[in-house]
């Protein structure tokens, strides 16, 4: 009796969530550490098929870097990686290509199918979804002081989002599952960091939620104390001041870039903790660092 009235009370709990999140997108960036063990990503399938089966729109965009990681070792193809961001060559965009696509988002998408709701793998490249253009990074040189603009090979950033197949899909209640790929208006593939691709999406589609699942709580105040939430003008402060560093920046501005492209609010938390997307869709508390206006 006890379990049946704590389980009626979570029920009650969530349901303004509910209420909130009924019909609205939510795009959840799904990699690394979070889809390491297959218990884990087990309960992510889950996760993402009860979001759609009460209501919810989930668009899932995935990683896979330890995946290609493992590949690459198996090859004997050695990675080098300029500001987090793998160099990419004809051949490697071809391993990522296989990797991603062949292995990670089927993976990805039967789990969520085997949970009971409908999901379809695809990625930036199928229907036109992500244009791409070959990005770049400038670095100082040590030596001489001078920036230098560094040639990352066929390592792209979105140029336009087409959102009419995914669209299709949400429409006919399946589950988008991305693999991080786009391709040039010369029809060259390109390999794009998935936070980017996330964001870029989320984005595009207006979704209420954008979800960042990563090996971190959250974001950390200058005293290393955990950030329920904040605004874009504090979160653009943080990294100015230097409190936000590191590996932090990249997934903090593309929060930043989505909420300002008007995505209601953009959330960075630990994809390891059980139910995090759950928690944090429906509890008061959340479970993460909520980025918004």
């Amino acid at each position: 009796m006890d379990d049946a009235i704590a389980q009626m009370q979570t029920l009650i709990g969530a349901l303004p969530y509910l209420k909130r999140y009924d019909d609205q997108i939510v795009v959840v960036k799904y990699g690394g550490h979070a889809m390491g063990e297959e218990e884990t990503a087990l309960r992510f399938g889950r996760d993402i098929a009860l979001l759609e089966q009460v209501g919810v729109n989930p668009v899932v965009v995935h990683g896979g870097g330890p995946q290609i990681n493992a590949m690459l070792g198996r090859l004997g193809v050695k990675s080098t990686f300029v500001q987090g961001l793998r160099v990419t060559d004809q051949q490697m965009v071809e391993v990522v290509e296989m990797v991603l696509c062949g292995t990670v988002n089927k993976q990805v998408a039967e789990s969520i199918t085997r949970a009971g709701a409908l999901a379809v793998g695809i990625s930036g490249k199928d229907g036109g979804l992500v244009t791409a253009r070959r990005a770049s990074r400038v670095v100082k040189n040590p030596e001489t002081n001078q920036e230098e603009v560094l040639d990352l090979g066929l390592v792209g950033e979105p140029e336009s989002v087409d959102t009419r197949v995914l669209k299709l899909l949400m429409g006919a209640d399946i589950v988008p599952v991305i693999a991080p790929l786009g391709v040039g208006r010369d029809g060259q593939t390109y390999n794009i960091n998935a936070d980017t691709v996330s964001g870029a999406i989320a984005g595009a589609l207006r979704a209420e939620r954008m979800l960042m699942l990563t090996d971190v709580a959250g974001v950390m105040d200058a005293n290393k104390k955990f950030i329920t939430e904040m605004t874009v003008a504090e979160a653009r402060a943080g990294i100015a001041e230097g409190w936000i560093a590191g590996g932090m920046i990249p997934k903090v501005e593309t929060c930043i870039y989505a909420v300002e492209q008007g995505v209601k609010g953009a959330v960075i938390l630990d994809g390891r903790v059980p139910h995090a997307v759950l928690r944090e869709l429906f509890t008061d508390g959340g479970a993460g660092t909520l980025i918004k206006p």
